[in-house]
């Protein structure tokens, strides 16, 4: 599991880095915050390069996913201590 989360990584942060010289952004820039922050920096530069609709789906869907996986956490944890 842990390398499809690295592989994405990767994509996303070469799709930036290709892409953002098309927009005259740069390049190096994106590329890093592609490899750091995945799908954060994917919204972020749709939301900057046009694609808004996109980019602020691709960020609220990673918000959720998120809040569901700290819930699913503290649920297993309260789980686990109350038997």
């Amino acid at each position: 599991m842990e390398v499809l989360t690295y592989l994405f990584n990767i994509l996303i942060a070469i799709y930036l880095f290709i892409d953002s010289k098309k927009h005259n952004k740069n390049q190096w820039l994106w590329g890093i915050l592609g490899l750091l922050f995945s799908f954060i920096a994917l919204g972020i530069y749709w939301i900057k390069t046009g694609k808004k609709l996109w980019g602020w789906l691709i960020l609220i869907l990673y918000l959720i996913w998120t809040i569901l996986g700290i819930l699913g956490v503290v649920a297993v944890g309260v789980f686990n201590a109350l038997t």
